[in-house]
């Protein structure tokens, strides 16, 4: 009896141990399946690698408005050189005006579907391409226009595909901090530009030289591109785990050249520790880590997609905004050679030095904008109660992102309209040309704050698709100043400098307020309804 209630102690011990194991694993794994999915980040690109994005964006982008300031004050000598008129002359600026609205339309949506790095690499040839040309074209007025077009392809896609790379690698709440720096990239080429095309026309009778400098410019830049810039199209690598492997037109130069030397280096410590009679030796490279590989399938996004953007409520308030300040600044900068030369006596020289204030405007605009939009953001977010991280993207769908980026905008139309209609009376009354150049630094402070804002607030609302949203941008801005350029001798003539520039600004202060308040009031509701339009369309379609 002892022995046998021993024994049955012993089996009824032993059950009780499996039966607290099989308790034991049953309550490990429920509260394994019951832990939060592990986060994934955003983006796997490093705050060094960021800054050296930034770099070479602020660079590319450079060459847009480089090109199309630098031409200005060329003028009278392009139309003395091809013995032609001035409207002659004038229509190689329309020219360019159109395929710099032209090219973001094209290679935007490219860039979306087959990588960043491929159409910077291509668009940068061909602006090489084009300004060799043109420094070779000497008397020949009908290359002078197709090369026109060639150059302004080649060098007004880097806008749109710019903000692509900042959707690819920042989240929302951190876009402002990358954008401020290429804003203020993004002017210089417009502050330096009409210095060095004044200096030219200046101490000089050629303008030949000006595109010999296009295509070093260039040159550098593509060189900087291929050897640098890596992929970062999330269609292409995703967050970026997906960067290598893919060939040197989709990963940088640098990166395959490291990538090489490892792999040289790794090959020869190989070949040392194999042994001729090691059998494991033959499994050495079936055991290798397997490449990242991403979608073998392009699919090629429809060029006139940025089209459609345009006539959504919500982004046509946005484009609105962006483009009636690009249009304010555009009408000023093409009013200024007239008014300094006819009032003040300017030189060339002295007409190309009067952009300095604006540009400086721009550029200390561009660097504030960047720090103020991040803050609108995070105290949006604060409001809200909603923590600000970058697992996996902030999502917006339910994120009044429409009144972060426009918070403070009232204030900043005050202050344009003011300075607007101020630098009008100026003007008509010849004041003191120090009070002018005060005035146009003010106007380039604030209007670069508006069209960086609201170019952000477009692509933020179609994150799937920023360069084709950023294309959308390019077009709207470039159709609203050619229209503004093109009616500003007929205003100027009928009203005077003083009234034109005092409706100038009323025109965009007003129409702005309006934008602005129904963004801000009805600008989630109709982001919401246009997303649950979408997906009913694709339940439809069982996809």
């Amino acid at each position: 009896m002892a022995n046998s209630h021993s024994n049955g102690g012993i089996v009824l011990s032993n059950v009780k141990q499996d039966t607290d194991i099989i308790s034991s694993e049953t309550i490990s794994q429920n509260s394994t399946s019951q832990q939060l999915p592990i986060s994934i980040p955003y983006t796997t690109f490093t705050s060094r690698e960021k800054r050296l994005l930034t770099l070479l964006l602020g660079l590319g982008t450079i060459t847009s408005p480089l090109t199309a300031t630098i031409y200005f004050p060329l003028l009278p000598l392009l139309r003395e050189h091809f013995d032609t008129s001035a409207q002659a002359i004038n229509l190689t600026l329309t020219i360019y005006i159109i395929f710099q609205a032209l090219s973001p339309a094209i290679f935007g949506p490219l860039s979306d579907s087959v990588g960043r790095r491929p159409v910077y690499l291509l668009t940068l040839s061909i602006y090489v391409v084009g300004n060799l040309a043109l420094a070779l074209n000497r008397h020949n007025y009908v290359a002078l226009l197709v090369l026109r077009a060639l150059q302004s392809l080649g060098a007004s896609a880097a806008y749109a595909v710019s903000f692509g790379v900042v959707a690819d690698v920042c989240v929302p709440s951190e876009r402002g901090g990358m954008l401020g720096p290429l804003s203020m990239a993004l002017n210089l080429g417009a502050c330096v530009g009409p210095v060095i095309g004044g200096w030219v026309a200046f101490t000089s009778g050629s303008f030949q030289w000006v595109f010999w400098a296009l295509v070093i410019v260039g040159a550098v830049l593509l060189t900087g591109v291929a050897v640098f810039l890596p992929e970062t199209a999330r269609s292409v690598v995703g967050n970026g785990e997906g960067r290598k492997g893919l060939g040197w037109w989709r990963e940088s130069l640098w990166s395959l050249g490291k990538q090489w030397m490892r792999s040289k280096m790794r090959n020869k410590e190989n070949s040392k520790r194999k042994a001729p009679d090691n059998p494991d030796s033959k499994n050495d490279e079936a055991l290798a880590p397997e490449k990242p590989r991403t979608s073998g399938s392009i699919r090629l996004r429809n060029p006139l997609a940025c089209l459609l953007i345009i006539f959504h409520y919500d982004t046509f308030l946005a484009l609105w905004m962006h483009g009636s300040f690009y249009t304010v600044d555009y009408s000023m900068v093409a009013a200024v050679p007239d008014i300094y030369k006819s009032i003040y006596l300017f030189n060339e020289l002295q007409i190309g030095l009067s952009f300095l204030p604006r540009g400086a405007g721009i550029i200390l605009g561009g660097y504030c904008n960047g720090k103020w939009m991040d803050y609108n953001y995070k105290v949006t977010a604060r409001n809200i109660r909603l923590v600000v991280g970058d697992e996996a993207g902030e999502d917006l769908q339910q994120f009044p992102i429409e009144r972060a980026r426009s918070r403070g905008s009232y204030w900043l139309l005050l202050i344009s309209t003011a300075t607007l209609v101020g630098y009008g009376w100026a003007v008509k009354k010849h004041a003191q040309v120090s009070i002018l150049l005060i005035l146009q630094f003010l106007q380039g402070f604030w209007g670069t704050c508006f069209y960086t804002i609201y170019n952000t607030l477009v692509v933020d609302v179609f994150p799937e698709s920023p360069s084709t949203a950023a294309a959308a941008a390019s077009i709207t801005r470039c159709a609203m100043a050619a229209a503004g350029v093109t009616t500003l001798r007929p205003l100027l003539d009928t009203l005077g400098r003083g009234w034109y520039f005092t409706i100038l600004g009323i025109w965009s202060g007003g129409f702005g307020a309006l934008a602005v308040w129904f963004l801000r009031r009805n600008g989630l509701k109709w982001r919401t309804r246009r997303r649950n339009k979408k997906a009913e369309v694709l339940v439809a379609h069982g996809t």
